[in-house]
């Protein structure tokens, strides 16, 4: 396996759940998920989001390792609107992730979750270089 590749493999994963702030992003999910990496020594690889519509809770996976350097994460919510995905049309989602990503630097990786009435929010994860 490539180098470059080897360092994104990963085996664990943390769990964390809540309800969506009152403006539909993740709120305080964002705080814990960055206290969790803090306090474990975690180097954060990925992330994955669902929005559970029926019971309105918001699930998010960490997948991390715990056996290389240490580095600081932050995530960012960032509502990209509605989309008729019945169209098949993606390109004005797109070109909103697009616009949304460069506001922020290191970019880690990111994740969709889908709320109501097709709305769209896409969570970054972000190296907090000091």
């Amino acid at each position: 396996m490539a180098h470059h590749i080897a360092k994104q493999v990963h085996d664990r994963f943390k769990i964390f759940s809540g309800e969506l702030a009152a403006d539909g992003t993740i709120g305080k999910l964002a705080d814990e998920v960055a206290a969790f990496v803090k306090k474990s020594k975690a180097a954060a690889k990925s992330i994955g989001v669902a929005y559970l519509e029926p019971s309105k809770k918001l699930v998010i996976t960490l997948g991390y390792i715990d056996d290389a350097d240490p580095y600081p994460v932050k995530l960012h919510c960032i509502p990209l609107g509605k989309v008729d995905v019945k169209a098949g049309d993606f390109h004005a989602l797109e070109a909103s992730m697009a616009k949304a990503t460069g506001k922020h630097r290191n970019i880690i990786c990111h994740e969709l979750y889908v709320t109501g009435g097709d709305n769209f929010t896409m969570v970054l994860m972000t190296h907090e270089a000091a």
